[in-house]
Protein backbone atom coordinates (compact mmCIF):
# COMPACT_ATOMS: atom_id res chain seq x y z
CA UNK A 1 0.00 0.00 0.00
CA UNK A 2 1.70 3.54 -1.19
CA UNK A 3 1.90 6.57 1.75
CA UNK A 4 1.03 9.73 0.45
CA UNK A 5 0.43 12.92 1.71
CA UNK A 6 -3.20 14.55 1.05
CA UNK A 7 -3.14 18.25 1.14
CA UNK A 8 -5.93 20.09 1.31
CA UNK A 9 -6.10 24.07 -0.26
CA UNK A 10 -8.00 26.29 1.90
CA UNK A 11 -10.75 27.97 -0.82
CA UNK A 12 -12.55 29.56 2.04
CA UNK A 13 -12.72 33.73 1.68
CA UNK A 14 -10.59 36.03 4.55
CA UNK A 15 -12.86 36.65 7.04
CA UNK A 16 -11.21 39.95 8.40
CA UNK A 17 -12.64 42.55 6.45
CA UNK A 18 -15.51 41.71 8.09
CA UNK A 19 -14.17 41.82 11.30
CA UNK A 20 -12.34 45.21 10.81
CA UNK A 21 -15.66 46.57 9.69
CA UNK A 22 -17.34 45.38 12.25
CA UNK A 23 -14.66 46.63 14.76
CA UNK A 24 -13.97 50.24 13.22
CA UNK A 25 -17.40 51.12 12.35
CA UNK A 26 -18.78 50.59 15.71
CA UNK A 27 -15.81 52.07 17.28
CA UNK A 28 -15.81 55.16 14.87
CA UNK A 29 -20.20 55.74 16.28
CA UNK A 30 -19.14 54.95 20.01
CA UNK A 31 -16.13 57.02 19.82
CA UNK A 32 -18.31 60.22 17.63
CA UNK A 33 -20.37 60.28 21.52
CA UNK A 34 -16.93 60.15 23.70
CA UNK A 35 -15.95 63.02 21.73
CA UNK A 36 -18.92 64.82 22.40
CA UNK A 37 -20.82 64.96 19.28
CA UNK A 38 -23.88 62.60 19.74
CA UNK A 39 -25.52 60.57 23.52
CA UNK A 40 -25.13 57.16 23.56
CA UNK A 41 -28.62 56.02 22.00
CA UNK A 42 -29.65 52.43 20.93
CA UNK A 43 -28.01 53.00 17.31
CA UNK A 44 -24.98 52.43 19.03
CA UNK A 45 -25.82 50.12 21.27
CA UNK A 46 -27.54 48.00 18.38
CA UNK A 47 -23.92 48.38 16.46
CA UNK A 48 -22.26 46.81 19.46
CA UNK A 49 -24.22 43.65 19.94
CA UNK A 50 -24.33 43.17 15.96
CA UNK A 51 -21.83 44.39 14.19
CA UNK A 52 -19.28 44.92 16.51
CA UNK A 53 -20.15 42.56 18.80
CA UNK A 54 -22.00 39.38 16.65
CA UNK A 55 -20.17 39.92 13.15
CA UNK A 56 -16.30 39.98 14.85
CA UNK A 57 -17.10 37.08 16.74
CA UNK A 58 -18.21 35.05 13.42
CA UNK A 59 -15.08 36.67 11.57
CA UNK A 60 -12.87 34.66 14.55
CA UNK A 61 -14.78 31.75 13.92
CA UNK A 62 -14.23 31.99 10.58
CA UNK A 63 -10.24 32.64 10.86
CA UNK A 64 -10.14 29.86 13.64
CA UNK A 65 -10.90 27.50 10.28
CA UNK A 66 -8.55 28.95 8.48
CA UNK A 67 -5.96 28.33 10.98
CA UNK A 68 -5.07 32.09 12.03
CA UNK A 69 -4.86 32.16 15.76
CA UNK A 70 -3.85 35.63 16.06
CA UNK A 71 -7.41 36.64 14.06
CA UNK A 72 -9.31 34.25 16.12
CA UNK A 73 -7.89 35.38 19.30
CA UNK A 74 -8.49 39.30 18.32
CA UNK A 75 -11.57 39.23 16.75
CA UNK A 76 -13.25 36.47 19.01
CA UNK A 77 -12.43 38.99 21.74
CA UNK A 78 -12.69 41.79 20.54
CA UNK A 79 -16.65 40.91 19.63
CA UNK A 80 -17.16 39.83 22.54
CA UNK A 81 -15.77 42.93 24.48
CA UNK A 82 -18.42 44.79 22.57
CA UNK A 83 -21.16 42.68 23.96
CA UNK A 84 -19.79 42.78 26.95
CA UNK A 85 -19.46 46.31 26.75
CA UNK A 86 -23.16 46.74 25.98
CA UNK A 87 -24.37 44.47 29.02
CA UNK A 88 -21.89 46.64 31.30
CA UNK A 89 -24.33 49.30 29.91
CA UNK A 90 -27.52 47.93 29.71
CA UNK A 91 -27.88 45.40 32.91
CA UNK A 92 -27.96 48.44 35.32
CA UNK A 93 -30.93 50.10 33.25
CA UNK A 94 -33.11 46.74 33.45
CA UNK A 95 -32.55 46.22 36.65
CA UNK A 96 -29.91 43.95 37.19
CA UNK A 97 -27.29 44.48 39.24
CA UNK A 98 -25.71 47.55 40.59
CA UNK A 99 -23.81 49.55 37.17
CA UNK A 100 -20.23 49.83 37.10
CA UNK A 101 -17.84 52.31 39.39
CA UNK A 102 -16.19 54.76 37.27
CA UNK A 103 -12.46 52.72 39.34
CA UNK A 104 -14.22 49.36 37.92
CA UNK A 105 -14.49 50.74 34.57
CA UNK A 106 -11.44 52.03 34.35
CA UNK A 107 -10.19 48.50 35.81
CA UNK A 108 -12.28 47.13 32.90
CA UNK A 109 -10.86 49.43 30.30
CA UNK A 110 -7.32 48.82 31.36
CA UNK A 111 -7.21 45.12 31.05
CA UNK A 112 -8.80 45.65 27.69
CA UNK A 113 -5.69 47.97 26.47
CA UNK A 114 -2.77 45.42 28.23
CA UNK A 115 -4.74 42.57 26.36
CA UNK A 116 -4.58 44.70 23.04
CA UNK A 117 -0.77 46.08 23.73
CA UNK A 118 -0.23 42.46 23.61
CA UNK A 119 -1.91 41.62 20.45
CA UNK A 120 -0.39 44.88 19.13
CA UNK A 121 3.12 42.91 19.71
CA UNK A 122 1.95 40.28 17.74
CA UNK A 123 1.18 42.78 14.34
CA UNK A 124 5.10 43.51 14.92
CA UNK A 125 4.82 40.57 12.29
CA UNK A 126 1.57 42.01 10.01
CA UNK A 127 1.78 44.64 7.63
CA UNK A 128 1.64 48.62 9.18
CA UNK A 129 -1.85 49.32 8.50
CA UNK A 130 -2.50 46.88 11.19
CA UNK A 131 -0.09 47.61 13.28
CA UNK A 132 -1.68 51.19 13.45
CA UNK A 133 -5.07 49.68 14.20
CA UNK A 134 -3.67 48.07 17.41
CA UNK A 135 -1.27 50.76 18.59
CA UNK A 136 -4.04 53.35 18.23
CA UNK A 137 -6.53 50.98 19.59
CA UNK A 138 -4.00 50.51 22.84
CA UNK A 139 -3.79 54.11 23.17
CA UNK A 140 -7.88 54.45 23.39
CA UNK A 141 -8.16 52.14 26.13
CA UNK A 142 -6.12 53.12 28.40
CA UNK A 143 -7.41 56.93 27.12
CA UNK A 144 -10.81 55.80 28.25
CA UNK A 145 -9.45 54.07 31.60
CA UNK A 146 -7.68 57.19 32.13
CA UNK A 147 -10.92 59.23 31.75
CA UNK A 148 -12.87 56.95 34.16
CA UNK A 149 -10.17 56.96 36.90
CA UNK A 150 -9.68 60.58 37.27
CA UNK A 151 -13.57 62.15 36.25
CA UNK A 152 -12.47 63.87 33.57
CA UNK A 153 -14.50 65.10 30.14
CA UNK A 154 -11.36 66.74 28.76
CA UNK A 155 -9.81 63.07 28.57
CA UNK A 156 -12.40 61.62 27.53
CA UNK A 157 -13.27 63.85 24.37
CA UNK A 158 -9.65 63.58 23.34
CA UNK A 159 -9.87 59.77 23.72
CA UNK A 160 -12.95 59.92 21.24
CA UNK A 161 -10.98 61.78 19.17
CA UNK A 162 -8.58 59.38 18.83
CA UNK A 163 -10.92 56.05 18.71
CA UNK A 164 -12.48 57.64 15.81
CA UNK A 165 -8.92 57.66 14.06
CA UNK A 166 -8.65 54.05 15.46
CA UNK A 167 -12.11 53.16 14.05
CA UNK A 168 -11.65 54.89 10.39
CA UNK A 169 -8.09 53.07 10.51
CA UNK A 170 -9.78 49.75 10.84
CA UNK A 171 -12.23 50.21 7.86
CA UNK A 172 -9.37 51.62 6.08
CA UNK A 173 -7.81 48.28 6.05
CA UNK A 174 -10.56 45.96 5.56
CA UNK A 175 -11.10 48.21 2.38
CA UNK A 176 -7.67 47.70 1.40
CA UNK A 177 -8.24 43.67 2.24
CA UNK A 178 -11.27 43.80 -0.12
CA UNK A 179 -10.32 46.08 -2.95
CA UNK A 180 -6.79 44.59 -3.11
CA UNK A 181 -8.24 41.30 -3.67
CA UNK A 182 -10.79 41.85 -5.62
CA UNK A 183 -8.76 44.07 -8.13
CA UNK A 184 -5.96 41.82 -8.17
CA UNK A 185 -3.46 44.55 -6.93
CA UNK A 186 -2.95 47.04 -4.33
CA UNK A 187 -5.22 49.50 -4.61
CA UNK A 188 -5.25 50.85 -1.13
CA UNK A 189 -1.56 50.05 0.18
CA UNK A 190 -1.13 48.18 3.66
CA UNK A 191 2.67 48.57 4.28
CA UNK A 192 5.27 46.08 4.35
CA UNK A 193 4.95 43.04 6.20
CA UNK A 194 7.66 42.65 8.67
Amino acid sequence: MESGVVKIQDTTANPAPLGLMGFGMTTVLLNIHNAGFTGLDTMILAMGIFYGGLAQVIAGIMEWKKNNTFGTTAFTSYGLFWLSLVFLLLMPKYGWWQGPTAGAMAGYLFMWGLFTFFMFIGTLKANRALQFVFASLTVLFWLLAWGDATGSTAIKHIAGYEGIVCGFSAIYTAMAQVWNEMYGKTILPLGPVQ
